[in-house]
């Protein structure tokens, strides 16, 4: 019986190897899944990026800036073989990081329209406070679907609905585009001409849910909000068969909500020119439970491939709003993974980026080593992306010495507030995350209207998509007074402090470290040199160099 005893503790010792066994991390799996993904991958796969390659990247996709030239070189003389895990996971907690999504959320989901109802500084407000305290994709789901613009503690979240009047076919657009990854917008006459997987019930399925809302304005407060009446029905017609169909509310295929049987009197209450029209049964409140339901893989789908793209810049399926079956992702296996472990996760942003940025796929080079354009789409190579409007403002004005002056001006304006006279200390002094918060958001404010003059002159209206220059932007680079004005001699700031630096190739390390995010080469240094030693006027000639140095490729892309 020795060998029977010796078989059990066996048996017993490996099933408690595995249950004790950690799991492989979502960072491991995408990296397996991405090498097994073509069998010539091995051999074409790009080195990883170097230390300054790797930090310049990771500030703008988690920051949104390039790093200081401080950060820079510690992080080059950091020995940690795990440094670039701490700094990945330093970052995400910044308030920086929550700025940057703010954009990144705001751009996908208002693409830029115009204020109407709600002001942009309360909906950026909500969304920067949403990505600070890490909220889950799926309650901002909730939050914007659900606020009707008529509770002032949701108002802000409102702004999704209330800016686009609540339009069935501005609205459904919008929801198909930025919650499903489908654009339904031509399946509104008519089943889709083009793509089978778009019939006219799915547009209408999603209409169904506001054709019953209209926008309120109430007389006494002025202010716009969501009604709903009690009745309607959702009909279409086909342009190409005249068929008629009736639809109630559904998400695509989904289960419709069929309404229940009305009551005598159906209304909290009844819609007229002075009350809100607030039905007991309402269409629309099922409308975030649908979008977000288990059974909508749609949901999880879409957000998954976003943030794949906003890391890697380009999604699994493009355009990132045209999933369907004659455009299959480049990876189906590894994009039905990662999104069935972000809904697994909760729908944690914060915890997908950070495991997309442990990859070795985020982390390669962007240098290619093959022309084969069916290798180049396994991604191995990093795709080289255009800095966003609001990256190319955050890191103009770090590079140039603004944001630290500015940030300067700032701190002292706290100091001065909170110390008084100058002698007695504050009785209940701010916590560091708490002042971190405070000085991130006080340089937001005094530093917006720069970047608006940056969003005015880059900004796409049309969602990502290839890079395509204007010479409208060239002349921004080139000749904007605003940027003029930031290379002018001032204080501590970047032109100052290389005007003032006599040795030539201490001045070329500074200019590359503030504006590339790395060292000059010893061809670079030579070159800066001699062009500095060419001109007599020194500061003129610096001014150039600077901006020559922002106008280049290496500046505007995140490479």
């Amino acid at each position: 019986m020795t060998w029977l005893r010796i078989l059990i503790g066996s048996l017993l010792l490996a099933l408690l190897s595995d249950a004790t066994a950690p799991a492989t991390e979502l960072h491991e799996t995408i990296d397996q899944q991405i090498r097994q993904s073509h069998p010539q991958f091995l051999a074409h796969q790009a080195a990883l990026s170097t230390d300054t390659e790797f930090l310049r990247r990771i500030y703008l996709d988690l920051t949104g800036r390039i790093p200081t030239p401080r950060e820079t070189l510690r992080f080059m003389q950091q020995g940690d073989t795990n440094k670039r895990v701490q700094l990945i996971d330093h970052l995400v907690k910044q308030p920086e990081h929550a700025r940057h999504l703010q954009h990144f959320f705001d751009v996908m989901l208002m693409e830029r329209l115009p204020k109407k109802h709600v002001t942009l500084e309360q909906w950026q407000t909500y969304l920067y406070d949403s990505c600070r305290d890490n909220v889950s994709w799926e309650q901002m789901t909730w939050d914007i679907l659900s606020a009707d613009g008529a509770q002032p503690a949701t108002r802000s979240a409102a702004r999704f609905l209330l800016d686009r009047e609540v339009k069935p076919e501005l609205v459904t657009r919008a929801i198909g585009r930025v919650f499903l990854g489908r654009d339904l917008q031509c399946a509104q006459c008519h089943d889709h001409p083009a793509i089978d997987d778009y019939p006219q019930r799915h547009y209408y399925g999603l209409v169904s849910f506001f054709s019953r809302a209209y926008l309120f304005n109430d007389p006494k407060s002025k202010q716009t909000s969501i009604g709903e009446k009690a009745e309607g029905t959702t009909k279409f017609t086909s342009v190409f068969t005249n068929e008629e169909a009736t639809t109630f509310p559904r998400v695509l295929d989904l289960p419709v909500f069929t309404d229940p049987m009305p009551d005598k009197e159906p209304y909290v209450t009844k819609p007229d020119k002075n009350a809100r029209g607030v039905p007991k049964y309402s269409r629309l409140e099922h409308l975030p439970g649908a979008i977000t339901h288990a059974d909508n893989r749609a949901f999880r789908l879409n957000i998954a491939n976003r943030l794949w793209h906003f890391m890697m810049g380009r999604g699994f399926v493009e355009p990132l709003d045209m999933f369907h079956a004659d455009n299959p992702p480049s990876h189906p296996v590894l994009l039905q993974l990662i999104a069935d472990d972000l809904h697994e996760h909760q729908y944690d942003v914060r915890y997908l980026l950070r495991q997309l940025a442990r990859t070795k796929v985020y982390q390669r080079s962007s240098i290619l080593k093959t022309d084969d354009e069916s290798i180049k789409l396994r991604y191995t190579a990093a795709h080289i992306k255009p800095l966003t409007a609001e990256q190319l403002a955050w890191s103009t004005m770090l590079a140039t010495g603004l944001v630290d002056t500015t940030r300067q001006a700032t701190i002292q304006a706290f100091l001065a507030t909170k110390l008084g006279d100058g002698k007695t200390m504050p009785t209940a002094p701010m916590d560091w995350e708490s002042l971190q918060l405070h000085l991130e958001t006080e340089l937001n404010k005094a530093l917006q209207s720069q970047v608006t003059q940056f969003t005015t002159a880059f900004a796409r209206t049309d969602g990502p998509g290839e890079f395509n220059a204007t010479a409208n932007q060239a002349l921004f680079l080139a000749n904007s007074p605003l940027i003029s004005t930031w290379l002018r001699p001032s204080g501590n700031n970047l032109v100052s402090r290389l005007v003032a630096q006599p040795d030539s190739a201490k001045l070329a390390a500074e200019l590359y470290l503030s504006v590339l995010s790395r060292l000059p080469d010893a061809t670079e240094t030579a070159r800066i040199a001699k062009f500095v030693d060419a001109f007599p006027e020194r500061t003129t000639t610096i001014q150039e160099l600077v901006r020559v140095l922002l106008c280049s490729a290496e500046f505007r892309f995140n490479h």
